[in-house]
């Protein structure tokens, strides 16, 4: 069955296909671009959307999904349905989370390539040193949460269980401003470090596209979480909005759900952020002496849960990550403090003057 619709950035139309015996999307956006959505079982974010550009001699995969039996599937029948041959196909990967990353080693070409910026690769094979990795976890501790609960949500969370084998593949680290040729397009790589350190967009200057994963996403907010090595995860992310946002973008193909105006969408991050900084902040002039987890415990959170007890681990830990990115903020700019306490647990302060 094809379906013609109208495009929410109302610049074409899109050629929606769906296999008579699969649950896979596959839209034409462009000229030998697709998206094809990728299922996320049980996962709030419902839908990875992975693009594919199509070329005479070789083609691209932006993003793959969990590694998965279902993403796996429904990836492989949009590749089908598409005419890609396995093996003349790269993976570029926009960051390093599983729900990007998780099949790169499966559905990339043999003796092809994965390509990724230097600082979320170094990640990736620095995960795998350990199963419980001290060097990220042991922060989250300071931070009042128990070490059996991070024992739990590594079990638990998808981002660990269902990450991609970095050993299988062959690599290309990017940097920022390098370079990608696809399906005669021109990829170039935009490093927007925030939601990972390493985070990337890639863009597509003549035509004005820009695929831009989960920097800017148009219906729900990109997680900013704290990240060993990084001093100031929601600095950096704010200061990469700011960089880009008089991009030219005509048409912005992000990493999860709909689309939208870029510019518009970029605004409304950063006035979130504003209130988000102000509400951290509020909390701890109005209780002085929390730890991390306490504080994100006082926060609003969007999610089905009765109270701060009874949320699911992994989207606790999700919480804490993203009050510490903000609490780090205000540090970093001396208006809270820290003390640790003699059970080695962080407490936090209005920072007089």
């Amino acid at each position: 069955m094809q379906i013609k619709t109208k495009h929410p950035s109302d610049h074409n139309y899109l050629l929606l296909k769906r296999r008579e015996n699969t649950e896979t999307m596959i839209e034409e956006l462009y000229t030998n671009i697709y998206r094809i959505g990728v299922p996320l079982p049980g996962n709030p974010l419902k839908e990875l959307n992975s693009y594919f550009i199509k070329g005479k001699e070789s083609d691209l995969l932006i993003d793959t999904g969990f590694r998965r039996e279902p993403c796996l599937k429904a990836l492989q029948a949009g590749l089908e349905e598409i005419g890609s041959d396995p093996a003349r196909r790269d993976v570029l990967l926009t960051h390093l989370h599983s729900d990007h990353s998780g099949l790169a080693d499966l559905v990339v070409g043999r003796e092809r390539k994965v390509f990724i910026h230097e600082t979320d690769l170094a990640l990736l094979h620095r995960f795998r040193e350990t199963t419980l990795p001290e060097f990220r976890y042991q922060r989250f501790i300071s931070e009042g949460f128990s070490r059996e609960l991070l024992e739990e949500m590594y079990r638990t969370n998808p981002a660990m269980t269902e990450a991609m084998d970095s050993t299988a593949c062959t690599f290309v680290p990017l940097r920022d401003g390098d370079r990608i040729p696809a399906g005669g397009y021109m990829l170039e790589t935009l490093c927007v470090p925030g939601h990972t350190p390493g985070n990337c967009m890639f863009y597509l200057r003549n035509e004005q596209i820009l695929f831009s994963g989960d920097h800017v996403l148009f219906d729900i907010t990109p997680n900013i979480t704290y990240w060993p090595g990084a001093a100031d995860s929601l600095g950096d992310y704010i200061n990469s909005l700011k960089r880009y946002l008089d991009l030219p973008v005509h048409m912005t193909l992000p990493g999860h759900r709909q689309t939208g105006i870029y510019k518009e969408r970029v605004e409304e991050l950063l006035v979130h952020h504003v209130r988000r900084l102000s509400e951290a902040y509020a909390i701890v002039q109005k209780h002085p002496g929390l730890n991390a987890c306490e504080i994100a415990g006082l926060m609003k959170w969007k999610i089905r849960a009765a109270s701060w007890e009874t949320f699911p681990v992994v989207q606790k830990w999700f919480a804490v990550g993203e009050c510490l990115a903000h609490l780090d903020y205000h540090m970093q700019r001396g208006r809270l403090r820290a003390e640790t306490g003699s059970d080695g647990i962080r407490h936090y302060y209005e920072n007089p003057g």
